[in-house]
């Protein structure tokens, strides 16, 4: 029995689409690489598809499920790409992803163990926090080792935990950093940068920082930080490649702090830099 029905010569690109399971923006990107060669147009204008256009247009889509890329399939198709090479890079590819998999898996994981986004943190930062209490970091905690991770990395970001480690277990400093961060908000765009309030209130944020640090080597945190510089694999770092120098961060990431307070900032860091002089 022959079926009722008479294909059509040609279908319009919308037909040919929806035959080859993709879209007609698709098949209008293929024309413009040259990847699909573009049909004659009809008497209204549209193109129009024809059988080996639906093969090759049937072909382009398998390749691209099984994930060779566009460029290598027009090598395909001129016959002078190495089918080896191909699918060597086809293969670091899936690897690659393979990789991020992995890496959102654990993410995932480690979000339900903490259950709050301390855990979309590298794994060796939220390892080393794991034993605080729930809610013992603050929003702003969470934002400052988010930053410091994108900049120096995981390593970076764990060893900074160790500060807000101790914060967060000494009521006492917690309450002096509140007070401190308090008057330094308070340094506004009305305030000098020569005003006697700023040398004062960094003298007070350096003092405060001596205090951390020496809670921070009563708690054996110094020695923890030890332990992860040496054990750290840079190999094994998340996002290791996407870094940016310090340098490069200070003119990207926005922080509306007015001249009184840079300048307030930068005294502190003259403070802990001459200490640390004097101490070799």
């Amino acid at each position: 029995m022959y079926p009722s029905v008479t294909p059509p010569r040609q279908v319009k690109i919308g037909d040919a689409a929806a035959f080859a399971g993709t879209t007609p923006r698709a098949i209008r990107h293929y024309h413009q690489i040259g990847l699909l060669p573009e049909p004659e147009r009809g008497g209204d204008g549209r193109r129009r598809y024809g059988y080996d256009d639906m093969i090759r247009l049937l072909w382009i889509r398998r390749m691209a499920e099984v994930g060779i890329s566009l460029d290598d399939m027009r090598a395909a198709f001129d016959e002078s790409g190495d089918i080896e090479e191909t699918l060597g890079r086809l293969e670091e590819s899936l690897a690659a992803q393979e990789a991020d998999i992995k890496r959102q898996r654990a993410a995932v994981g480690r979000l339900r163990a903490v259950g709050s986004p301390q855990g979309l943190l590298s794994e060796l930062v939220t390892d080393r926090l794991s034993h605080l209490p729930p809610g013992a970091l603050r929003a702003s905690d969470m934002e400052a080792l988010l930053v410091t991770e994108r900049i120096f990395g995981p390593l970076g970001s764990a060893i900074q935990a160790g500060v807000y480690i101790v914060l967060a277990t000494h009521p006492d400093l917690r309450a002096e950093e509140d007070r401190l961060d308090e008057a330094e908000a308070a340094l506004d765009d009305g305030v000098d940068p020569d005003d006697p309030r700023v040398e004062e209130i960094a003298v007070q944020r350096y003092t405060h920082h001596m205090a951390l640090m020496q809670a921070i080597t009563a708690a054996g945190q110094d020695t923890a930080d030890d332990e992860l510089f040496e054990t750290y694999d840079a190999d094994l770092a998340e996002e290791e490649d996407t870094r940016m120098s310090a340098a490069e961060a200070i003119t990207k990431m926005p922080y509306d702090f007015s001249p009184a307070r840079m300048r307030c900032m930068e005294r502190v860091a003259q403070l802990i830099g001459q200490d640390a002089s004097a101490d070799s």
